[in-house]
């Protein structure tokens, strides 16, 4: 079981001294969210930093943490641009990088529409399953070629490799009521739980919990790690409810809990303190 934390956005040198601090609190991996413009009616533009700029400055204030985004929005991505971004911080984290992918939040795609990309959610699904072959190819190091409906890769080869092997880790985000978008986080090497709202949404329950983990035993190599990650917000000055929440998840099957603090009424005064209150440990 491992606990990582998402920090709410935040300039570059601030997110990689709050690396800092996460490591050294106990927690296993510090994640920070990649998006171009959330906006909608009810909340105008917000500032955001470039995910792999700021993922490189917390590289280098920290040693063990593993590093990622929450989460990356690969059909607004070119993958051979995103190869080269993520192999390059794999090497100068010394291989602690981990890519989660999805087709990118709503509230992420209201900025979308002002510069013509696509915005039907069939197409996007079908750019993430390219792209994620595209990537895993070009991570490979070796030629690749490629010819899908949105990507035509001929014979690329992208050099250095990542420094983990057999590639970066890739977890997908897995909405629970959607056998297609489970089945696509089961082909790669974990699923980020999410519940969308189509089947009157709510929170995810530890029996969920639990059919992911079987369909994973199932449908996968015994002995293919995959990671089961849960998003969620636990007291950091109460352990024992801390503790009370998380496992029942543990129990059911998830790998990783992620703490994740989107909104810090008090900014990152209450951020830093949550860090240092330290992972919810089951």
């Amino acid at each position: 079981m491992r606990y990582g934390f998402v920090l709410p956005g935040g300039d570059p040198l601030a997110c990689a001294g709050l690396a800092a601090e996460a490591e050294a609190a106990g927690w296993d991996g510090v994640f920070v969210p990649d998006a171009i413009s959330i906006e909608t009616e009810a909340v105008p533009p917000a500032p955001f930093h470039d995910p792999w700029v700021t993922l490189a400055a917390m590289a280098t204030r920290t040693t063990s943490a593993r590093l990622g985004t929450m989460i990356t929005p690969l059909p607004r991505r070119r993958p051979w641009k995103l190869a080269r971004e993520t192999v390059s911080l794999d090497h100068l984290s010394g291989g602690r990088v981990i890519l989660a992918a999805g087709l990118g939040a709503a509230a992420d795609d209201a900025g979308f529409y002002k510069v013509g990309e696509a915005m039907d959610i069939r197409i996007r699904a079908a750019m993430l399953d390219e792209g994620l072959e595209v990537l895993a190819g070009l991570w490979t190091g070796r030629p690749v070629s490629f010819h899908g409906r949105y990507y035509d890769v001929q014979g690329m080869t992208l050099l250095p490799p990542p420094v983990q092997t057999p590639r970066i880790p890739i977890w997908v985000v897995g909405v629970l009521q959607s056998s297609r978008s489970l089945a696509r986080a089961l082909r790669w090497d974990g699923v980020v739980l999410q519940k969308g709202t189509a089947a009157g949404g709510g929170a995810i329950v530890p029996s969920e919990v639990a059919e992911v983990k079987q369909m994973a035993m199932e449908r996968r190599a015994q002995d293919a790690p995959f990671a089961i990650v849960l998003e969620g917000e636990t007291p950091g000055g109460n352990a024992r409810e801390a503790t009370a929440i998380v496992r029942p998840f543990a129990e059911a099957g998830i790998t990783w809990w992620l703490e994740s603090r989107w909104t810090a009424p008090g900014g990152l005064s209450d951020v830093r303190r949550r860090i240092a209150q330290g992972p919810p440990r089951a």
